[in-house]
Order: structure tokens, then sequence, then C-alpha cells
């Protein structure tokens, strides 16, 4: 398995180990993933909202890892207002990444896919090999998708991020919330596609 869920607790995101050298958002605590601190080379954050974000600042203390997020939405690592830290009773980790992501990246066999819409840069990563796609708050593995009305987010654009995505055919459909999907991962974001065309709010 190359994809290693590490849950979240109550409104924090999940976080995934990758290939073993990957983590994927940073909303679990240090002791959650300890045990990878030796492997751990990048900390790649799906976007910048807290609950992904929390305990990225002792993470990387810990582990040494380069940081690495959408140029779209670097900026909210250090504004509590684009992090939306001030929800948390918390402010923005504060850290200045070592990569800014753009589409069409590649991380560790992993493709980046950025897809806006729940916030300005909010990405996916996509094995091309296995099928996997870990997807942040652009999908969730009911058929849902993360929230556009906060500062930043659009349904129209999120819209067609979905689109996008779609087009790809996924198996594994790892989330920032939920229970993955570990297989037909596609049919979860064409449930999506179809939550979001009719009129949900």
């Amino acid at each position: 398995m190359t994809v290693k869920l590490i849950p979240g607790k109550g409104m924090y995101a999940n976080a995934y180990i990758a290939k073993g050298t990957i983590l994927i958002d940073a909303g679990v605590t240090p002791m959650a993933v300890e045990a990878f601190r030796n492997t751990i080379r990048y900390i790649v954050l799906t976007h910048c909202h807290f609950d992904h974000t929390a305990y990225l600042a002792a993470i990387v203390k810990m582990t040494g890892a380069k940081v690495c997020i959408h140029s779209d939405d670097a900026d909210g690592l250090k504004n509590d207002s684009q992090s939306l830290s001030m929800h948390f009773g918390a402010h923005s980790p504060g850290i200045i990444p070592d990569m800014l992501l753009k589409d069409g990246d590649s991380i560790e066999g992993y493709q980046v896919i950025h897809t806006p819409g729940h916030t300005p840069g909010s990405i996916c990563l996509f094995d091309p090999d296995t099928k996997d796609l870990i997807s942040g708050d652009t999908v969730f593995a009911d058929g849902a998708f993360g929230r556009y009305d906060f500062p930043g987010g659009s349904k129209e654009i999120l819209e067609k991020s979905l689109d996008r995505i779609a087009e790809l055919r996924v198996t594994g459909l790892y989330p920032g919330h939920g229970i993955p999907a570990r297989e037909y991962g596609e049919r979860h974001i064409r449930a999506a596609q179809t939550l979001i065309r009719s009129g949900y709010l």
C-alpha cells in the first residue's frame, strides 16, 4: 500500500503518508507521524486552511521536510483571514514554503493537479501508476465536495475542477475528511459532479 491514512480528529483534516516520503497535510499532531520522522522529505499541503496546517511548524521542526503548497495559497500560511485560523482560536503557521507548486509539477511520482474552487490554490495529487488520487477538500469519498463560500471559493470554478478530475481513471480516493475509498474512486467523483450541478448550495 503506497498511501497510509492518518485520520484527522474532530474538525481537523486527515493526513496521509505517501510512498513513505511525502506527508500530505499537517492537521494531525507530530506524535501521529513520529514513526515516519526520518523518512518524510516533503510536506505537501492540499490547501492553506488551518485544519490542514495546524501542526505544520512542529512537524517541520521534527522532520526537516520541505514545505510545498500551490503558489495561490502560499500567503495563507501567514494570513489568518485566508487560512481561517481565527475559527480555531489560533494563528496561521507563519511558515514560508520551500516549494511553490503549479499544475503539472511532479513530486515523487505524484502529479500535481490544480483544482481551485474550495480555495484558489487547492490541489490534488494523482499517481498515474496506482490511479490513487489524494484530493484534499476538492472532493470527498461520499460524493460530496468542499465548501466554496469561504474567501477565495467559487462554485463555478469548483465545478470545473470536478469535471477535470472526473476525466481521470481513479481507483483509490483519499480525501481531506472522512473515510477513503480504496476502489471505484471515480464513482464518488461523478456523484460529486451530479451534486454540484443539482443546485446544491
